[in-house]
C-alpha cells in the first residue's frame, strides 16, 4: 500500500491534478466562513454590476475625519474619469465625420484615433471642433449632443471645491454642512458600509463569487452522487456479465447495447423533461445522470472480468466450493479495484459536465433553492451577459468547469500510468 501511494505521488499528472482539485475544495470550504449568507440573496438593484470595491456614498458624507493628500497624476486621473466612454466615442464620431467633410483640410484614419489617449482626444477636439459646421444627414439631436460635449470639455480642467448642503423639510431651509476640496481623502475603514465584489454581480444583482463558490460545491456533489451510482451499476452489471456469462451475459449486454445505441444526452433530456421542474432538485438530477451513465463502465468491467474468470486462483476458489459473492469480492474485485477507482473519477467529471449541459438547456435543478455551474451559465446566456460585456458572469464559471474536469482527468491519467502495466513498463 505504501509503495503504491509512493508511486502515485511520484506521477506528475496526478500531483498537478490533485493540487488543483484540492485547492478548489479548500477554497469552497473556507470562503463561506469569511463571507457567510445566502448565495442567492439579491444585493444589487442593477444587473451585472462590474467587479470592484463599493462604498456607500451616503455614509461617506458623514465621515468627519479627512486627510490632505497630494498624489501624483491625481488631476490626470480626474480628467480621464470625467471623459466618459460615451464622450470618447462622440469625439471620435465627430472627428471622423469632419475628416470626410468637403470643406475640411483635415484627414485622419479611424485606426489612428486612440480612445484611451485622453490628451490626444482633447487635442483633436480643441483643434478641429466648430459648432457652425453642419455635416450632411446630421440630426438636430446629434448637433446638440456635440454642443453639450463641447461645454463639458471646456470645464474639464476646473477643479473647484464642492459644497454639501442638507435640506431640512421641517424648516424648509438648506444648510451648508461640508466643503470638499480636491485634496480631501477619507479612509475606506471609516465608511460605515463597504462591500468588495471581486466578481461583481449577476443579472439578478447577486454576488457572483459567493454564488460561484456555492455552485461549485453543489456541482461537485452532483458529480459525486452521479459517479457513485454510475460506477456501482456499471460494476455490478460488468461483474455479473463477465463472471456468469451465458444467458445472464446476453441479457445484460442486450440492455447495455440498447443504452449504447441511444445517445446518453438524449436519454438525459427525455428523462429530465418528463420530471416537473419543482421536483428537479440536485439529488434528482444526479440520480438521473448516474442511471444513464453506467454503460461504458459495465462494458469495461466485463472485459476485465472475462480476462480474470479463468485465472488459476479463481478456478481454485471455484473448485473449493466458495460462493459467488466471495469469489467476486476476494478473487476478482481486488484485481480491478484500481480500474474501478479510475472509472469513478471519470464518472464524476462526466456527471459535472452532464449537469452543466442539462442546465444550459433549461433542464437542470430548480433555480429557486441553489445554484450550480450549469445554472449560472444558463442565467448568463439567458440574460445576454456576453452581449452586455459582463465577462465576469460567465468566464469564471467556464474556468471552474474546465479546472475541475482538467484536474480529475489529470488524476485519472496519473493513476493509469501507475496501475496500467503497459504504460508503467
Amino acid at each position: 500500500m505504501k509503495n503504491s501511494l509512493r508511486q502515485i505521488f511520484r506521477s506528475v499528472n496526478f500531483v498537478i491534478g490533485f493540487i488543483i482539485i484540492a485547492s478548489i475544495l479548500l477554497f469552497i470550504m473556507i470562503y463561506p466562513i469569511f463571507n457567510p449568507g445566502n448565495p442567492l440573496q439579491m444585493i444589487g438593484y442593477n444587473s451585472f454590476i462590474p467587479p470592484g470595491t463599493y462604498f456607500s456614498l451616503y455614509d461617506s458624507l458623514d465621515v468627519t475625519r479627512t486627510y490632505q493628500l497630494r498624489l501624483d497624476n491625481a488631476d490626470r486621473a480626474r480628467i480621464y474619469a470625467k471623459l466618459r466612454p460615451v464622450d470618447r466615442e462622440t469625439i471620435k464620431d465627430w472627428i471622423l465625420q469632419y475628416s470626410e467633410y468637403e470643406g475640411s483640410d483635415f484627414h485622419i484614419n479611424e485606426e489612428d484615433i486612440d480612445l484611451e489617449y485622453t490628451e490626444g482626444l482633447l487635442q483633436l477636439w480643441w483643434e478641429n471642433y466648430d459648432p457652425e459646421i453642419r455635416f450632411p444627414n446630421s440630426t438636430i439631436a446629434e448637433r446638440r449632443a456635440f454642443a453639450r460635449l463641447d461645454v463639458r470639455i471646456d470645464g474639464i480642467f476646473d477643479f473647484y471645491d464642492k459644497e454639501v448642503w442638507m435640506y431640512f423639510p421641517e424648516l424648509g431651509e438648506s444648510e451648508l454642512v461640508n466643503t470638499v476640496s480636491v485634496m480631501d481623502y477619507v479612509r475606506v475603514d471609516d465608511i460605515a458600509n463597504v462591500r468588495v465584489l471581486p466578481l461583481g454581480t449577476d443579472n439578478f444583482g447577486r454576488d457572483m463569487l459567493k454564488q460561484l463558490v456555492s455552485a461549485t460545491g453543489t456541482s461537485l456533489i452532483i458529480g459525486l452522487i452521479a459517479g457513485l451510482i454510475a460506477t456501482f451499476l456499471g460494476l455490478i452489471m460488468g461483474l455479473l456479465a463477465g463472471y456468469l456469462s451465458g444467458v445472464v451475459d446476453d441479457i445484460i449486454m442486450f440492455f447495455t447495447n440498447l443504452f449504447t445505441v441511444i445517445p446518453g444526452i438524449v436519454l438525459l433530456i427525455l428523462i429530465s423533461y418528463s420530471i416537473d421542474q419543482a421536483q428537479r432538485g440536485p439529488t434528482t438530477v444526479a440520480i438521473v445522470i448516474g442511471m444513464t451513465s453506467w454503460v461504458w463502465t459495465a462494458r469495461s468491467v466485463r472485459a476485465q472480468v472475462l480476462s480474470l474468470r479463468n485465472r488459476d486462483h479463481v478456478n481454485l476458489s471455484r473448485l473449493s466450493g466458495h460462493s459467488l459473492p466471495r469469489i467476486v469480492i476476494k478473487d476478482i474485485l481486488p484485481y480491478i479495484a484500481s480500474y474501478v477507482v479510475m472509472a469513478f473519477i471519470l464518472q464524476v467529471s462526466t456527471g459535472i459536465l452532464a449537469e452543466a449541459g442539462l442546465s444550459m438547456l433549461g433542464l437542470g435543478p430548480r433555480t429557486t433553492e441553489t445554484a450550480t455551474l450549469g445554472l449560472m451559465m444558463n442565467w448568463a446566456m439567458r440574460y445576454s451577459a456576453h452581449l452586455s460585456g459582463a465577462w465576469w458572469a460567465y468566464y469564471p464559471v467556464i474556468l471552474v468547469i474546465a479546472a475541475v474536469s482538467f484536474s480529475l482527468n489529470l488524476i485519472n491519467t496519473g493513476l493509469d500510468q501507475v496501475f496500467n502495466p503497459q504504460l508503467r513498463d
